[in-house]
Order: C-alpha cells, then sequence, then structure tokens
C-alpha cells in the first residue's frame, strides 16, 4: 500500500466516524427531544459572529443564510473529520483526542442554550462514543491491511484481501447507514411533526374587528411587481433559528413579567378566546440593503399587545418590554409604542387568513408596525417583561445594532430588474414604496439624473402597509440610469444619503442601469 493510498484511507477512516457520531447524536435527539449538536453549534455560530459578518451573508444570500451556514459547518466538519482519521492513523490516540476535543465544543454549545437541562449533553456525549468506537476499529483494520501488505510476496495477497475486504465492507456499510439514519432524523426534525400535524386541524376564531377591503386599484396590474399581499410562502424570513421551533399549542404560555403591578400568564386556547384584530401590516428587516427584498406585506390576525399591558399595569420607570423566544432570542421594543392605541402591535396567531407557519412563529409572535423586525417581531415568543433601557438590552444591541429601530422611509423598483435589456418605446417602470406606521404621500422616478417625475400611486389600503407605483417611461435607446424615491404623508423625501444597514437600517435610494435596444 503507498504512504498517499494509506492517508486517503485513513482520512475515510475519520469522514466515517464523524458520520456516526452524528448521526447517533441526531436519532437521540430526535427520540428524546434533546439539543442536536449540529443546529446547537451553528446557534453559537450565530451569537459570537460580529454584526458586520451577518449583515454581509445576509446581503449575499438572503433569505439562505442559514443555508449558507450549515454549507459552511458542513465543511469545517469534513475537513476536522479528514484530520481526525489521518491522526488517528499515524499519531494514535491524537484523532481520538481531536474527536473529543471537537465533542466538548458541540457538548458547550448544547448546555449553554435557552431552556438547556444537562440532559441536553446526552446525544453529544453518545455520539462521540459510538465514533471512537467506529474510528478505532476502522484504524485496527487498516493497519492490518497495512500489515498484510508487508508480509512475504505468498502471503501478502491473500492476507491483504482479506484485510481490505474487512476494512471496506465496515467503512461502507458504517458510512451508508449513518448516513441514511442521520438525514432521515434531521428531516424528522425538520419537519416538526407534533406542531405540524396540530396546525393543520388549528381553526382559527374570526376577527372581531377585520382588516379594511382591498379596494380595486389597490394592487397594480404590472408584470414584475410585487403583490400587495405576500404569500406566507414567499414571505422573507430573517431569525437566529438553525433549526425552527416546534410548539405544541396544547403547552404553550407567555408569561408578562417584570416591572409590573399584576404578573399575566395566559394560553393558547385563552387567547384565542379574546376579541381577534385582523390588520395589514408590512415588516421589514433592518439587514436589508437598498433594494433588497427583505420586506414583506401580509394580513395578520391577533389581539392588541396593549390590551395585555394594561392587565399587567408597568410600573412608573418602565419604556422597555423585553420579549423572549423559546429559543432565546430577544428583543427590546418601546414600551409606549406597545401602549399606543394608534398602533396596532399584535400578538399574532394568524397570517393571510390561517394559522401561522412554523418558520414565521407557530403558534405565536409579535407583529408590530413601524419597528424593524429586530426590536419587535419576535417569533415563538413565550415572555415578554416589562423592564428599562438602562436595565437590559435585547439580542441584537450589544452585537452592534441600536436600541430603537424604527423602519426607515424607503422605495424600490421592481420591474424591470437591474441590468436588463428591453425594448424602445414605452416601459412601465414599477416597485413598491412604504414608510409604516406613516405612509407614503409620493413616489419619484428619475431618468439619467434629471428631474424627478411623480409616479402613479395604487389606492392605499393603510398607511401601515406597503404601496404600489408605477411610472411610463418612455425609453429611447442606450444605456439608462434609473432612480426612485418616496415622501411619507408628513412630507419627508427620502434621503440619498447612502448608509449601511448597521447599525439602524439602510438609506440611500435605489438605482438600476438598463440598456434599451
Amino acid at each position: 500500500m503507498s504512504p498517499r493510498s494509506s492517508l486517503l484511507l485513513a482520512a475515510v477512516a475519520g469522514i466515517v466516524s464523524a458520520l456516526v457520531t452524528l448521526a447517533v447524536a441526531a436519532v437521540i435527539a430526535v427520540f428524546f427531544g434533546l439539543a442536536n449538536p449540529i443546529v446547537s453549534v451553528g446557534s453559537l455560530v450565530i451569537d459570537l459572529v460580529p454584526a458586520g459578518v451577518k449583515t454581509a451573508v445576509i446581503g449575499v444570500f438572503g433569505t439562505g443564510d442559514k443555508a449558507f451556514l450549515l454549507t459552511v459547518l458542513g465543511v469545517i466538519v469534513f475537513i476536522a473529520a479528514v484530520f481526525v482519521g489521518i491522526l488517528q492513523s499515524r499519531r494514535p490516540p491524537w484523532g481520538t483526542l481531536l474527536l473529543c476535543a471537537l465533542g466538548f465544543i458541540a457538548l458547550a454549545a448544547a448546555v449553554s442554550r435557552a431552556n438547556a437541562s444537562i440532559l441536553d449533553a446526552l446525544p453529544t456525549v453518545v455520539g462521540v462514543l459510538f465514533g471512537i468506537l467506529i474510528l478505532r476499529v476502522l484504524v485496527r483494520r487498516l493497519e492490518g491491511w497495512r500489515a498484510a501488505t508487508g508480509r512475504a510476496p505468498t502471503r501478502a495477497r491473500a492476507g491483504a484481501q482479506v484485510e481490505r475486504r474487512s476494512f471496506i465492507q465496515l467503512a461502507a456499510v458504517t458510512g451508508i447507514v449513518a448516513l441514511v439514519v442521520g438525514t432521515g432524523a434531521q428531516l424528522a426534525t425538520a419537519a416538526s411533526t407534533v406542531a405540524t400535524e396540530v396546525r393543520k386541524k388549528l381553526k382559527l376564531p374570526a376577527a372581531a374587528s377585520p382588516a379594511p377591503a382591498i379596494p380595486a386599484g389597490a394592487e397594480l396590474d404590472v408584470p414584475g411587481i410585487s403583490p400587495y399581499i405576500v404569500p406566507a410562502a414567499d414571505f422573507y424570513r430573517i431569525d437566529t433559528a438553525i433549526q425552527v421551533p416546534s410548539i405544541n399549542p396544547d403547552t404553550w404560555k407567555l408569561k408578562i413579567i417584570g416591572m409590573v403591578e399584576n404578573e399575566i400568564e395566559i394560553t393558547f386556547a385563552e387567547l384565542l378566546k379574546l376579541p381577534m384584530k385582523e390588520r395589514i401590516i408590512t415588516l421589514a428587516c433592518v439587514s436589508q440593503e437598498v433594494g433588497g427584498n427583505l420586506v414583506g406585506n401580509a394580513k395578520w390576525l391577533g389581539y392588541p399587545i396593549r390590551e395585555l399591558l394594561a392587565r399587567a399595569k408597568p410600573l412608573p420607570g418602565a419604556d422597555m418590554v423585553l420579549s423572549r423566544s423559546i429559543d432565546g432570542f430577544t428583543a427590546g421594543s418601546p414600551l409606549p409604542v406597545l401602549q399606543d392605541p394608534n398602533t396596532d402591535a399584535l400578538l399574532a396567531v394568524g397570517m393571510n387568513g390561517a394559522p401561522l407557519p412554523l418558520e414565521h412563529g407557530f403558534p405565536v409572535r409579535m407583529v408590530v408596525p413601524g419597528l424593524y423586525g429586530y426590536v419587535s417581531a419576535t417569533k415563538w415568543v413565550v415572555e415578554m417583561k416589562v423592564t428599562s433601557y438602562a436595565a437590559d438590552q435585547g439580542y441584537w444591541t450589544p452585537r452592534g445594532w441600536s436600541e430603537k429601530g424604527p423602519v426607515k422611509l424607503s422605495s424600490r423598483i421592481d420591474t424591470p430588474q437591474d441590468g436588463r435589456q428591453v425594448k424602445a418605446g414605452k416601459v412601465a417602470i414599477a416597485g413598491i414604496a412604504w414608510h409604516q406606521h406613516v405612509g407614503v404621500r409620493g413616489v419619484e422616478v428619475q431618468i439619467d439624473g434629471g428631474a424627478w417625475q411623480q409616479a402613479s400611486l395604487a389606492k392605499v389600503v393603510t398607511v401601515d402597509s406597503w404601496l404600489q407605483w408605477s411610472f411610463a417611461w418612455d425609453a429611447g435607446k442606450g444605456s439608462h440610469q434609473i432612480a426612485v424615491r418616496a415622501t411619507d404623508e408628513n412630507g419627508q423625501v427620502q434621503t440619498s444619503k447612502l448608509a449601511d444597514p448597521v447599525p439602524n437600517g439602510s438609506t440611500g435610494l435605489h438605482t438600476i442601469h438598463l440598456q434599451v435596444a
């Protein structure tokens, strides 16, 4: 056996041991409802990565940020597994020690997550033990194979074939079984079976206060423009959850604690008996770049948060509500905004006429018009702590984002898309503009740095939702630059000053370039 072949086979042993480790851990995690080490490590990475890196990843991959993170983790695990196998083959027991060290990192991540217990260490510990066992057996058989090839020629061929068959069979069977079982366990986790089945059977109450009817003319008939109401399946998703929490509504409770006269606990069944409001509200992510797609408009069904806060009776000195998700994420929302009788801040249970999708916060989430999601739109919410900005911080504040996140006046060109070629003549330029809880008064389009020209607006449905607009352009041949800006109901004109999303949202004018032929 050549040194190169020996090295390659040792790497295979390490990879198979890693697959076994992860598969066993995943199965135990699913069976007992405990922490999956890959998910725990991924969540820890999200916590530790600087805000600028997160923003850059979201800017490049958008809602695929989690898939990107898991891909990177997979590559790291693969490389580490290769080193585990080679070290165990060349310098035992260093491969075993490296596998233990990696397991310790995963264990620390698992037990340090929100609501974790010492039992959450079990999947990682058992997985690593099985991984070590397979690693040592495979390396021992590889050593036997190498030794057989070094014997006298008459004995080498038969002995080497036996040892070779023994190694390849164990590596192949174990690796394939681990891959299939591990993948199945991950899919079972992703399916969130209990919550999915309960959600399918759940019937939401009718709204005591329905959303305003969408009038004719509120949605423009322009190909390529964003729909006024975005289907749940197409709605953007940005959060810190690597694995979507699976919550049974029968066991869900919300607690309102902290600086209040009366601490409150409410169940899902109790919440559904309260008079629900239905409102059309646009949500936006603070990480969105100018012209980005991390914004969406939907019809939400929920109970006013201010009514629950009124029951709790916040004490003097309180100016913030720290909402907490079941996965540990927190958001600090200004208490006056949540108490404002003119702000439809909702404890939402429905989206577009159906129960919330799991990935959008089922069974209950917060929806607050006028605030970026990082300080208001807590999904899978289980606690609201009435407190102060002096005493507490939301998840993103110590990571470089501002304490309060009022949305900024913004507009976007949906069609034509940047870099496209269009035919000379009449071209429909269209898109959306928004300034939640303020409203948009007008939209203007600029061609090649010339005068600003008024666009036509769709009918306004509510100031809490975005507004469609269009502009008929007589396009001449050549290269052109097109920009858009909005003016809100207070007369504020959208700024052209460029600013990055960190620390409180991007600014600037969305600009596209077209080639007219």
